[in-house]
């Protein structure tokens, strides 16, 4: 990917030195001083509405200029169906202003909520970011953070204060924090150009708004070949471990795979990628970590990926190999119920075509969240390795016969798997459409996405649904 052509992005007075080659096609439509200037330009090949916001008067207070100015970026964004790209380093709302500060700093906020869903809203996070001007990385699509940067709603000195405990700058919101802990980061990078690049490959799989069609991306390996490697990747053990990325890679059109937030809830692979040329996001359990259990980061991650790619026209292809869920009081006390539900809410309104492929575990509750057929699922194949049922054998037997000595449970384990947990059962009752040989899933898949192309679901109309927060 070549350094993308930046527009001015800042006023005419601090043109930037640091964002790469400027676009000579560029138009800056809104400039003032000291509020940052808004531009169409180009990013590659695409065009997008630009603003920058970063540490120049007052360390980038969010006085109601600045506020003005973001708010007609989200007007003008969603006025040319353009993806939004904002650099933003702030200080938060502009004491100097008092209210005035309060005021704009909403309607910055409502701004960019109305265009969430009509196009792409991609932050990149170049400095400080903190208190109300972090609540605005929530609202984005994808936040990618500089390794310097930092971004928090109540600072170190407050957290002690209240608190007792003293913490740094870094440790309490670093882009290492974000990227692991707390999910806000999609991905981190050097520089802002770096970033930049980014945000140019993840335009790659994106339409410009949200009555378009992802682009088609030109390719030199035909779709239709198979990979006899796939047949080999799942362990014949059913505790054995591997990485899911191996079968996305495979799966995937060569070197398109671009993994979103791969250090948080690493139990969920998500990201983008295209096969057979088409653009598609990818939600896949990764029996790596935490055996490919969900939890909640695992349910959040997930229904946050399915919700965007519904809102953008991606198809969603989900691999499948999960036990259940993650079993813990923690867990539960916090909310495993309602985040669980956050996934199966999110397949269940997505109208994109939605393809699955169960490699090997599919119990229960994860089963019916991770794209079944009853969710709506358009397309569900099964390797012959795949097992699809309430739970597995030895919990079955566990509670079935739980007066079985050592010899008959072995016994009656190995009847349960032989006619229940086999993936043929689930397609004769409608459960799988095909059980497929592994070689064969790019040129499966690629064929379901070719048929699927010209889904349309319409839906009743209503002011909005009702997701489990």
């Amino acid at each position: 990917m070549t350094t993308p052509d930046m527009t001015d992005i800042n006023s005419p007075t601090r043109p930037p030195a640091d964002v790469g080659a400027l676009d000579p096609t560029a138009v800056t439509v809104r400039a003032r001083v000291p509020g940052p200037a808004v531009s169409i330009g180009r990013i590659d090949d695409r065009t997008v509405v630009m603003c920058r916001l970063d540490a120049g008067d007052h360390l980038a207070a969010l006085s109601e200029a600045v506020s003005e100015s973001l708010e007609a970026a989200c007007s003008l964004a969603l006025e040319k169906r353009l993806p939004l790209i904002l650099i933003a380093s702030s200080s938060g709302a502009d004491i100097r202003e008092g209210i005035g500060a309060a005021h704009g700093w909403g309607r910055a906020a409502r701004a960019m909520v109305q265009c969430s869903g009509h196009v792409p809203l991609l932050f990149i996070v170049s400095g400080a970011v903190v208190t109300g001007s972090a609540l605005l990385l929530g609202i984005a699509d994808q936040v990618i953070m500089i390794d310097e940067s930092y971004a928090f709603v109540s600072g170190p000195g407050m957290v002690e204060a209240y608190t007792g405990e003293p913490i740094e700058t870094e440790a309490l919101g670093g882009a290492d924090i974000h990227a692991t802990t707390s999910g806000l980061t999609s991905a981190r990078a050097e520089s802002i150009e770096h970033a930049l690049d980014i945000v140019a490959d993840m335009l790659s799989y994106l339409p410009s708004d949200n009555t378009a069609l992802p682009p088609l991306t030109p390719i030199d390996v035909s779709p239709d070949d198979s990979d006899p490697t796939l047949n080999d990747i799942v362990p014949k053990t059913p505790t054995g471990s591997y990485d899911v990325r191996a079968v996305i890679e495979r799966i995937a059109d060569p070197e398109s795979f671009l993994e979103l937030r791969p250090r948080w809830a690493g139990n969920l692979v998500t990201g983008f990628a295209t096969i057979g040329g088409h653009a598609v996001g990818v939600v896949a359990n990764q029996p790596q970590i935490l055996a490919g259990t969900l939890n909640i980061a695992a349910s959040h991650k997930g229904a946050r990926f399915v919700s965007f790619c519904d809102a953008f026209n991606l198809p969603i292809l989900t691999l499948v190999d999960t036990p259940g869920f993650q079993p813990g009081k923690d867990l539960e006390w916090r909310g495993m119920i309602r985040h669980g539900a956050q996934l199966a809410f999110a397949y269940a309104r997505a109208t994109v075509p939605r393809i699955s492929v169960t490699l090997r575990k599919s119990y229960g509750g994860a089963y019916i969240v991770m794209d079944s057929k009853p969710m709506g699922n358009d397309v569900a194949y099964a390797w012959p390795s795949a097992e699809i049922a309430v739970m597995g054998a030895k919990g079955a037997i566990e509670i079935l016969h739980r007066n079985a000595d050592e010899t008959e449970r072995a016994q009656l384990e190995a009847d349960y798997e032989e006619r229940l947990l086999n993936p043929y059962r689930a397609a004769e009752r409608g459960s799988i459409d095909a059980v497929i040989d592994p070689a064969e899933t790019r040129q499966r898949v690629a064929a379901a996405l070719n048929v699927l192309a010209s889904k349309r679901e319409r839906l009743p109309r209503r002011r909005h649904d009702n997701i489990p927060l």
